[in-house]
C-alpha cells in the first residue's frame, strides 16, 4: 500500500490554464522577446523544453503570445495579459455559439449586481468615445 500522497516525489502537476499564465507572466516580465529556454528556466526548469513549446505554441494560435524567427528557434513576447487571454477563450466559446443573442443574454442573467454595474458602466464609457461608432466614419466628417 502506498503512503499518503504528500510523499510522493513526483511535483504536483499544473493544468493548462495554470501553466499558460505563468507563461504569460513570464513572458510580461521578459526584456523583450525572449527564446522558450528562457520561459523554461523562469518557471524553474521542471519542465520539458517540448511542454514549454506546446503552451507557446498553444498560446500564439490564441494570439495570446507574438513570436519572430531567430536563426532556426523563434523569439516569444505576450500580447496579452491574463485578463486578455480570459477575453479572447471568452470570445472563442461565443463564435462557437449559433445563437450569440441567447448566449449573451443568458450570460448577462447570471451576473452579480457589481458586476452588472461594472458591465453598463464599461458599455456607457464605450458609447461616449469620440473614436467609437458609426457618426464618426469618414462619411460623416465634416472636413471630408
Amino acid at each position: 500500500m502506498r503512503g499518503p500522497r504528500s510523499e510522493d516525489p513526483r511535483p504536483r502537476r499544473r493544468g493548462q490554464g495554470e501553466l499558460e499564465a505563468q507563461v504569460l507572466g513570464a513572458l510580461r516580465e521578459a526584456p523583450g522577446p525572449v527564446a522558450a529556454v528562457w520561459v523554461r528556466e523562469r518557471l524553474g526548469g521542471d519542465l520539458a523544453y517540448t511542454t514549454v513549446m506546446t503552451i507557446l505554441s498553444r498560446l500564439h494560435a490564441k494570439k495570446a503570445v507574438t513570436r519572430e524567427r531567430s536563426g532556426r528557434s523563434f523569439l516569444w513576447r505576450a500580447a496579452s495579459d491574463e485578463a486578455g487571454l480570459a477575453a479572447l477563450r471568452m470570445h472563442r466559446v461565443l463564435d462557437g455559439q449559433h445563437d450569440r443573442e441567447a448566449v449573451l443574454a443568458s450570460f448577462l442573467t447570471t451576473l452579480t449586481p457589481d458586476d452588472e454595474r461594472l458591465v453598463r458602466e464599461l458599455l456607457g464609457d464605450a458609447a461616449n468615445d469620440p473614436g467609437n461608432g458609426p457618426e464618426n466614419g469618414p462619411e460623416n466628417d465634416p472636413g471630408a
